[in-house]
This record gives structure tokens, sequence and C-alpha cells, in this order.
């Protein structure tokens, strides 16, 4: 059933054309534009609510108002919000934005997509504080109420004091490991200090010992100012809370939270894993991130963002690494190399969902899976047909991010300019899930133009994936003939600047619409993207030229060094260079590489060379031939077993070594492998087996 869609013009501060856009979603007669839905006109929300339909609200400023009025007029249908205000409404070309508003409309009117697994967490209060001892022992104290506190000090402790009632323990050294997720962290540490504080019963008889006053008030031990007279070992006795030789230096424990209060975060990720809090040195920073610590105790779900198939993955064979495009785009450290697995391993509990891993995979070994790829190809395409449906022209498309890209976008159109009447926004978790499929498949669907809005939240490395995501787009859609510019990437943390960038982009006109869906395999769409870019081009190219680092393209194989040792094929992750049962050759599938490079890393004669390129032909997906040679018959039973090539290289390489100096020794080279052992067996000198 649809969703009842309820309008509102917010004090006629936007023009609303209730009419286009219920043609354009398919309804009959024209909507009510309500003026103040959530003041005078909230009565026209409880009939709607009351009336049992699923309410579409286009209002998200009051939604949390109209979420309680729905539950208070015991509401039976489902209710979304959607924002046609700052999207739309609210810009210098408002009047025009009935198309824009229909496609926002449209697609929050979409069923919810299927749901995906989720990834779990549970965590205890058993919180690691780290750091200056000061600050450390500071905030253990105000925390101790509340979570189970341990400490971990690692300065000299200068000005600090150790607590009057031992509540928790505190301990001192380096960190020398500290990784993990919310509720399963590990940390080591190398206790440098002499003094146990866990041992330690605190009563100062060693501070008042020591004749230097090297040990502070923390009952820490300044070794610079130590002239070993150990007068403090002599005064702790029995206690023996002190050792100068001590031999557990390195400790290990597990934690559920850390709160890092080091200078320089022991976990230097951009976006560090859930339950690790480093604030740095700063007072504020420290009492904000404090406050969230008792929060974060639990039991906790988020979805599985990723869908790995290791069968795709170009990652390694035979140990040798290909691909690593994955882990060097991921700004979590969830994605880590198995080499000798040949293959990849991602950390769910560490995974945040940017999608980026996805984006960059040449071969969809690593798909995205919140939401599906096929979700927003039905998200995009609703988008672009009642856009059209409305009469609009030329649409094009904003992804950005629903944090600091949304709230951009907002005070854009809070400072009168707005979004032009034709860049319809469409809002994802994160913009690094933008990949090749999706801005290509969007220009096939009927999109003028593609932008990925990089508000300033996101890691430097993931702007940079998208700049190459949209090169070789950009290569693409010039090999059919389009004008450059389709595929814009914009960058601004402030409403001005963005309005430069969006005033700046060039025009564009949108091809006529495809009408094929989106699969969650990025191969299986980028063919369809291609046939449809190539039936509309004139002429129609059969190769696109490449740069270096695109996903397609085909090899080059040099036949004079090829002995065809099949290497290549045994190292080829995708299938696309195979061998012939028939007769010694080596043939390629061009539509199934992905220039991941692992055959040419796996030649043992550097015989092979990449060529990126995007082959069009219908033989593309048809095995072609790269090398064949002459079969070399065993001289004894006539079996093929090796070309003639290879066994004239072992002959020129060994005919001069001692070891084939005896006659008749260099014709078991010419023979398969079981002649050759019936050979041995009748000239060897002894008839022995073990002398083989």
């Amino acid at each position: 059933m649809r969703h009842k869609t309820l309008l509102c013009n917010c004090n006629r501060t936007m023009r609303i054309d209730g009419k286009a856009i219920a043609g354009a979603l398919g309804e009959s007669g024209e909507p009510r534009i309500h003026d103040a839905l959530c003041r005078q006109h909230v009565a026209a929300f409880e009939a709607a609510v009351k009336s049992g339909d699923d309410l579409l609200v286009a209002c998200t400023q009051e939604s949390s108002l109209f979420s309680a009025l729905h539950d208070d007029f015991e509401g039976q249908g489902a209710i979304r919000f959607v924002n046609i205000r700052e999207t739309a409404g609210w810009a210098k070309e408002g009047e025009h934005a009935a198309p824009k508003m229909a496609a926002l409309l449209a697609a929050a009117d979409l069923p919810e997509p299927e749901p995906v697994p989720v990834v779990n967490y549970e965590a205890g209060n058993n919180l690691l504080i780290v750091g200056p001892g000061a600050a450390a022992l500071g905030w253990a104290e105000r925390l101790a109420g509340t979570l189970s506190i341990s400490v971990l000090i690692t300065d000299d402790a200068q000005g600090a004091e150790l607590p009057a009632e031992r509540r928790y323990p505190v301990y001192s050294g380096r960190v020398t490991r500290l990784d993990g997720y919310l509720g399963a962290f590990t940390v080591s540490w190398e206790q440098a200090n002499p003094i146990d504080l866990e041992a330690c019963t605190r009563c100062g008889a060693c501070v008042d010992a020591c004749p230097e006053s090297a040990i502070s008030v923390a009952l820490q031990v300044d070794l610079d100012k130590c002239k070993s007279h150990r007068s403090c070992v002599t005064a702790c006795g029995a206690v023996k809370a002190i050792d100068f030789n001590r031999a557990d230096k390195a400790r290990t424990d597990r934690f559920d939270l850390v709160f890092d209060l080091s200078e320089t975060p022991h976990i230097r990720l951009h976006q560090p894993p859930q339950g690790y809090l480093a604030p740095g040195r700063d007072p504020l920073e420290q009492a904000l991130a404090a406050a969230k610590l008792p929060q974060m105790t639990g039991e906790f779900e988020k979805p599985k963002f990723f869908v790995y198939k290791e069968k795709l993955c170009a990652h390694a064979r035979s140990n040798i690494t290909g691909c690593t495009k994955c882990i060097d785009v991921c700004s979590t450290g969830a994605i880590s190399s198995l080499l000798k697995e040949n293959r990849v391993v991602v950390e769910p509990h560490l995974c945040m969902g940017c999608g980026g891993c996805a984006t960059v995979c040449p071969s969809g070994a690593m798909t995205y899976a919140y939401p599906r790829v096929a979700d927003m190809g039905t998200r995009i395409k609703a988008m672009l047909k009642a856009y059209a449906a409305a009469g609009g022209n030329n649409p094009r498309l904003l992804f950005h991010n629903g944090s600091d890209g949304r709230e951009l976008i907002a005070r854009l159109a809070r400072s009168g300019q707005g979004l032009p009447a034709n860049l319809i926004p469409v809002e994802v978790l994160h913009v690094a899930s933008v990949g090749l499929d999706l801005m290509l498949g969007s220009v096939a669907l009927g999109a003028a133009q593609l932008a990925v809005l990089v508000a300033g939240s996101e890691a430097d490395e993931y702007a940079e994936a998208l700049g190459r995501q949209m090169a070789i787009g950009e290569d693409v859609l010039a090999g059919f003939g389009h004008a450059p510019g389709r595929l814009q990437l914009l960058q601004g943390g402030e409403p001005a600047e963005l309005a430069r960038r969006i005033v700046a982009l060039p025009a564009a006109a949108s091809m006529p619409a495809a009408g094929f869906n989106f699969s969650n395999d990025k191969r299986a769409t980028l063919d369809f993207v291609f046939d449809h870019l190539r039936a509309q081009a004139k002429p129609a190219p059969d190769v696109i030229a490449l740069k270096s680092g695109a996903p397609f393209g085909e090899i080059t194989v040099d036949k004079g060094k090829c002995t065809l040792c099949m290497a290549c094929v045994g190292a080829c992750p995708e299938g696309a260079l195979q061998d012939s049962k028939e007769t010694p050759a080596l043939r390629f599938i061009e539509r199934n590489c992905v220039q991941c490079g692992l055959c040419v890393r796996t030649c043992p004669e550097k015989a092979i060379d990449l060529v990126p390129r995007l082959a069009l032909m219908a033989g593309v997906k048809q095995p072609r031939m790269l090398n064949e040679a002459e079969a070399f018959g065993c001289i004894k039973c006539g079996k093929p077993f090796g070309t003639k090539q290879m066994v004239d290289g072992m002959l020129a390489k060994l005919g001069q070594h001692s070891m084939f100096a005896q006659p008749g020794a260099l014709d078991r080279i010419k023979m398969c492998a079981d002649c050759r052992v019936v050979d041995l067996l009748q000239n060897s000198r002894h008839g022995s087996i073990d002398e083989i």
C-alpha cells in the first residue's frame, strides 16, 4: 500500500505544485497543501493518522512532534518523513522545484530494502584509562562510581597522587599493543617502573628512604636520579613491591572500553573503533568523551555493511600479492591480508560502513550491502522517473552523507541560495560507497550529471578513491562520445564555497534512459551500462583506451619468451586465462580480466604485460588465443608432454652439464615422466630405483 502524502509549505515559504507532484506519483486529484501542518493544521494530520493509512510527511524538522502525535492518535499505519524544504523548496530556483520534490517523495515512498545480517557487540563496564598520571587518575576518580576502572600511567606521574582508597588497579608502563573494538580490546604494556603499583601498599617508606628523592608521590622512580643505593628495596622489606630486575615486564589484559588521554593516540585511524575514545589533552574534549563512556555499555548491533566473495578476490595467488585496493582505502583498519590463504579478511566489528572497499574492488568480490547496489538502483530509477513525469529536464544527482553533508545542504538553503532546481540530493550513509557501477549506471538511467559531495568528515583516502573512479568513468564516457564533466567531485565545508562549485559545474544533457535494473554484481551492472552507452553512441566504439589502474583490459604475451608453463593460468583469480586440453595453448577471456597483475608477477619469463582498455566487441566474452606451440611427443611412446620450445630450451641449457655427459642422458629430457623412469631403471648400473 502506498503512503498517504502530507505536504506543507512551511508558512508559505515555498511553492509546492501539488498537481504536478500528484501526477508524477500516480495519485488522482490534487493534494491539499498545508500552511502549518505542525501547528494550525494539526487536525488534518490527526485525520490522516486515524484513517489507518501509512503516512509520508514532507517535513523532517518536526519529525519528533509528528511521531509523538502519531502515537497519541493511536496510528495503525507506518510513518515516514522526507525533507523537501532545505533540499528543494528553499532555494533561488525553488519556484521550479516541483519535479525535484516529486523525485524526493517517490524515493521516500519505496518499500524498505531487505534486511541485512547484523553484527553484535557485547560490552561490559571494564574501562582502561591510559595516559599521563595526573589526568588518568583524575578521570578515574570521577568515573569509578559508574564503571569498573583500570588505570595505566604512561609518564613519571609528576604532580599526581595515588588515591587514598584503593578502588581500582593502577599500573604503569609503555603500551606495546592496543587493538580491538567495543567489548573486546586487547592491551599489552611493558612495565618500566621498578615499583609494582598493585603489589605496593602505598606506605611511602620507599619515598622517605630514597637519598636522591628519585621516587615521586605517585611512586614512580626517576631512573635518571637513582644511584642504585637500593635503600628503597630495603625499606619495602617483605612486601617486595620494588624490583629493579623485574622479569614480568610484559603484561596483557582485555577491556571493554579504552579512554586514551595520550597526546598522540595509540590507535591513529581516521575512524577509530567503537569503544575507543582519544580526546587528547584538551580538558573540554576529555569531559565530552567521558560523558559518552557510561552509555557505551550493554548489547548493541549494527548492520553488516559488506559481502565478501572470496572466489572472486584478486588479492593473491600462491603467496604472490595482486590487488590490495580494499586494504589501501579502508580508514578503519578493518581489512587485512591473509597472504598465505590468498585472501583478505574483514573484521565486521571494525567496519563502519563507508563502502570504499566495494567502490575500489575491481572484481566485485567486495560488495556493499547497506543498502545493496540493486536497492540504490531502484531508488535512483524511481527518482528520475518521477522527476521526468513532473516535467523536469536534464536531472542531476548530488550524493551526500547524512551528517555534515546533509547539514551543509541545509545551511546552503538557509542562506537563501539553495540547490538548483535540477540538482537532486541523494543521501547515503557514506559517499565512499558511490562506485563506478552506481556512477555510470545513474548516467545510463537518465542522469545528466552525477556529483559527489565530500563535506569534510570523510578521510582523504576516500576522496582520492572517488576521484580515481570518476577519472575512469570520465574516460569511459569520453570513449562513447560524451563531453567531459558528467562525473564531478565537490569538496567544500562552507555554503558559499559549495555554491561556487555548483555554479561552476559544466552543463550536461541527459541521454535516453535505460530500462535495466542494477545488479549486486558490479561487473554485470557495468555490462548493462556499456551495452546501453554503446547503443546510444554514434558511431559505436569497439575499443576505448583507458589509463593504468582501470579494472578493464587485456594482456599481451611475448611469444618469444613464453614457454606455455601455464603459471599465469593458475594465478588468475577471475578465470580470464585458460589453457587448452587438446594442445599447448594459452587462451584469454577479456571480459573477465580485472587487471590485477597477478599473471605479470607470476610469469617466470616476464612475458606478460597489462593493457588497460574497455573492449566492447562481441568476442570479449569468448576465449581467444594468446599463444600456442607445437606439442612435443615422447620419443619412446609418442605421448605429448610439453612444447617443442620448452624441450629445446631445456636441451640448450642442460646440454653441457656434467650430469648429462653419459650417452643417452639427454634423450631422457625428450621422454615423458613414465618413460623416463623406465629408461633409468633399464640403463642404471645397479638397476636400482634409488638412483632415479
